[in-house]
């Protein structure tokens, strides 16, 4: 069992991974992921597609079968997701997953143009951590092939908001999602043109890093780009005594669990040191 849960002296899990919301096999899937995050006994978890109904929030029966705290933000224009399975019973939004409570949120809705607004959305809350509080960000920027402009736009809305909430606690500000972008895109240059840098500049250089990976039979048939990182964990700088500092960063979710391949995507693992 991992030893940890405090921001002071143990560290912090940051688990990021996008859901691959009510796609494929989703019911055998969800089981998938769950055994995913209990193996990792994660601190916290930004998510993306993330499915919901009437009577049930994936996010929310992830927290309660592991123990956790959870925030959620809907997407206001669920609508073209919901064509793309005939269902339009089903939400999709953003959530996060705490070890700790959830003492503050807000949500950006990012900006884009009409033809390709799907409702992606940032959330942020501040996690109220024993020794200091963790301000926590996750998002899910547009995923048109030639929509980079459009994401620049929304990294530089990502950043206006992440400089509006990272305040009053030593603890640098955390920030995952599916960028949707390469490492060395122009979006993710503008990113890490301010304060926040890529944790995956601590992985074993020798481990795969492909978050979007041929390897998964989703991926294989979906027509995309395969073996690419798009999905990220960012962390500010450290703070007193090394806070928050990146100790490893790996993937995790990027194989069968049971037969069953959890998401489309492998999620990203990073261990934060405790000052």
């Amino acid at each position: 069992m991992r030893t940890g849960g405090e921001t002071g002296g143990a560290g912090v899990r940051v688990v990021t991974w996008n859901l691959w919301w009510r796609f494929g096999p989703w019911a055998d899937r969800q089981k998938a992921i769950l055994a995913v995050l209990r193996d990792l006994e994660p601190d916290v978890v930004g998510l993306q597609e993330v499915w919901a109904t009437g009577d049930e929030n994936l996010a929310g029966w992830l927290a309660g079968e592991l123990g956790l705290h959870w925030a959620w933000a809907p997407s206001p224009v669920p609508g073209p997701w919901q064509r793309r399975i005939g269902d339009d019973t089903v939400g999709i939004g953003t959530a996060v997953l705490s070890r700790w409570p959830v003492v503050e949120r807000a949500v950006l809705r990012l900006p884009v143009p009409g033809d390709l607004d799907d409702g992606r959305l940032a959330l942020y809350a501040r996690l109220d951590a024993p020794a200091h509080r963790v301000p926590f960000f996750t998002t899910h920027l547009t995923s048109a092939s030639h929509a980079s402009p459009v994401r620049r736009e929304q990294v530089g809305a990502l950043a206006r908001f992440v400089a509006e909430h990272r305040h009053g606690t030593a603890h640098p500000p955390v920030v995952t999602g599916d960028f949707n972008a390469r490492p060395g895109s122009p979006e993710l240059r503008l990113l890490r043109s301010g304060s926040l840098h890529d944790a995956w500049d601590h992985a074993d250089p020798g481990a795969p890093g492909g978050t979007w990976d041929t390897a998964n039979p989703y991926v294989s048939h979906a027509g995309g780009e395969p073996s690419i990182r798009i999905d990220y964990v960012h962390v500010g700088p450290p703070g007193p005594g090394a806070l928050g500092a990146v100790r490893t960063v790996r993937r995790a979710g990027a194989g069968p669990v049971a037969g069953v391949w959890p998401s489309d995507h492998a999620a990203v693992v990073a261990d934060l040191a405790g000052g």
